[in-house]
């Protein structure tokens, strides 16, 4: 490999691929606006040297370790971490090694892309990993991370980040983002209010999780109005940290709007822990349009992400614990399933939802027709297993034509692999570039048009979508 290809990623048409590039020469250095992720707060309010390669690169990243284990590579020989017990692997050169020796894997995957990109414009590594040039890759990354300027807080300045938004519990107390607010580094990174953990009574724990909601609000989380009290006093404490948005990761995209003597009986059944998996369903969905009534109050934008089939398997969920590769795209029906919300609140002034998908067969026929007409609706980018070349390509043609450019948000990266940021937000930089270019040379959009679109789409989209 002798470095990354300056077109990529654009049109082969000549002059389709000459504008590309001249648009991407207009956004390619914008700052990047990171509205929804993983990164760990602890990261820029410690700004302590990431420990190893391996724990930089891959143990944190499920996009890394689910394409391994799918190869018969056991999860402990990839250091990620256990919930039961069971010894795993903590020497990162050992790690790095069996990652590097397994990196042909990653073949034409949107993964190696971003390694790759990062290999090379944050670590300056040119050649291709292997099992030939593990040793060297782990060594120059290593001292590297040993400098200043790869610390978290250098490595957020140079990747030209604005801002960048966590996600947190409800029953988080922000220590961290408290640090930095409170300290002389000047780097914006705020949080959103992520209440699946109590607003979903077929999570581990939800009636233990429901009380300490109740203590830290200072509320009481047995009543039902206690309980809706104690969200609306933790959104305010979250909102004190910049917080301009709240995140839903349902299994499904059910909504239902409830009487609230049912709510209040539903609650109690979930306190109980007596709920069906019919009940605990439609408890979720009442909660949806419950916390819409509260983005109205508070001015949260309120992120919807259904469709995922979490931790798919119960083995490695009991072994590892959640966020470990298995969760699983499924059906999803937008248009039936939001319209409870939607009658409820849809049309009120101020509210602001972004819908994502892992169901691309949705985009023509439901999301974008949703999103063309009600003015509450938003469309989240192409997201987690489309967060890729094709996938971003894909969305823009199934999207754009019924709900234009404008009623989409421009991108988010929602990664945890910190050093992967820039990379992805390159990719989705260089698509849309093309995607402007083929609309342009095939007379649907004019060429000036389409340097104001790039623009929009890479920065101006996403901060007036999401309040930052």
């Amino acid at each position: 490999m002798a470095g990354l290809d300056d077109s990529r990623l654009f049109p082969m048409e000549p002059s389709a691929r000459e504008l590309a590039a001249a648009l991407y020469q207009t956004v390619k250095d914008l700052p990047i606006v990171s509205p929804h992720g993983h990164t760990d707060p602890r990261w820029y309010a410690e700004n302590e040297a990431f420990p190893d390669p391996a724990q930089l690169i891959v143990t944190p990243d499920h996009y890394v370790f689910r394409m391994l284990y799918s190869q018969g590579i056991p999860l402990e020989k990839l250091g990620v971490p256990s919930v039961d017990g069971r010894a795993v692997e903590t020497d990162g050169r050992t790690i790095w090694r069996l990652f590097a020796s397994n990196y042909h894997l990653f073949r034409a995957t949107p993964s190696r892309m971003w390694l790759d990109h990062s290999f090379q414009h944050v670590f300056g590594l040119t050649k291709r990993l292997s099992a030939e040039t593990a040793d060297k890759f782990y060594d120059h990354i290593a001292d590297c991370l040993q400098k200043p300027e790869f610390r978290p807080r250098a490595l957020f300045e140079r990747f030209g980040i604005e801002v960048i938004a966590t996600t947190e519990s409800p029953l988080d107390d922000l220590r961290h983002h408290r640090a930095v607010r409170d300290g002389e580094w000047s780097g914006r990174v705020v949080t959103a209010y992520r209440p699946d953990n109590v607003v979903d009574p077929e999570f581990e724990g939800f009636v233990e999780n429901v009380a300490k909601l109740g203590e830290l609000a200072g509320t009481d989380t047995s009543t039902w109005d206690g309980y809706l009290e104690a969200h609306r006093v933790r959104r305010a404490y979250f909102k004190e940290f910049g917080c301009t948005s709240s995140d839903h990761g349902h299994p499904t995209a059910r909504t239902e709007n409830l009487d609230q003597s049912e709510a209040a009986a539903l609650f109690d059944k979930a306190l109980r822990g007596a709920c069906s998996p019919e009940e605990a369903d439609a408890f979720r969905g009442h909660m949806l349009t419950e916390m819409a009534r509260m983005s109205i109050e508070d001015g949260l934008v309120m992120q919807i992400h259904p469709g995922s089939f979490r931790n798919h398997s119960g083995g490695i969920m009991a072994g590892f614990g959640r966020d470990k590769g298995f969760d699983i795209p499924s059906r999803t029906d937008y248009v039936r399933a939001l319209k409870p919300l939607l009658d409820a609140v849809g049309l009120e002034p101020g509210l602001s939802i972004i819908l994502f998908t892992l169901d691309e067969t949705a985009y023509g026929r439901e999301l974008a027709p949703l999103a063309g007409v009600y003015p509450s609706l938003k469309l989240g980018p192409a997201w987690w297993f489309f967060d890729s070349a094709e996938g971003m390509r894909r969305y823009r043609e199934l999207t754009t034509e019924t709900a234009g450019f404008y009623n989409t948000v421009g991108f988010n990266d929602d990664t945890r692999a910190f050093c992967s940021i820039p990379a992805r937000h390159d990719v989705a930089r260089r698509v849309d570039c093309a995607f402007l270019a083929t609309q342009v040379r095939t007379g649907r959009l004019d060429e000036d048009e389409a340097f104001e679109v790039a623009h929009d789409l890479t920065y101006g989209l996403v901060k007036k979508a999401y309040n930052l």
